[in-house]
């Protein structure tokens, strides 16, 4: 994912015209009027009872239809509940870097803000 090469567009191609021949078995992506793109994001605090880590999970929406979600464990035990959502923050804060890059590489990109 950081270093596309040919091999993933090629791939990326091949999806795309199975969903364009396959009506009705892909995803079902509708345009709402607008151009967002919106994250999500929360964490637990130390929600594990077993080792304290707590959970960080977030879910990102290009043009109000749902293109990224993670729940994962947290890999340090946070201090405090704000660390802990803070640790979210960033990690879907790269996640929509990430996403506004590759819109921009396919032609897709947005001047907007994100949210």
């Amino acid at each position: 994912m950081s270093s596309p090469r040919t091999t993933h567009w090629a791939t990326l191609e091949q999806i795309l015209c199975y969903l364009k021949g396959a009506p009705g078995r892909g995803i079902w992506y509708r345009n709402h009027g607008h151009t967002h793109i919106e994250c999500f994001s929360n964490a637990d605090w130390a929600g594990s009872k077993i080792d304290r880590t707590s959970t960080t999970g977030y879910y990102v929406f290009v043009e109000g239809n749902l293109v990224s979600w993670k729940s994962k464990k947290q890999n340090v035990v946070s201090r405090s509940s704000t660390e802990s959502k803070y640790r979210a923050m960033a990690q879907s804060t790269c996640e929509l870097i990430w996403i506004q890059q590759l819109l921009n590489e396919i032609g897709l990109g947005s001047s907007l803000p994100m949210k």
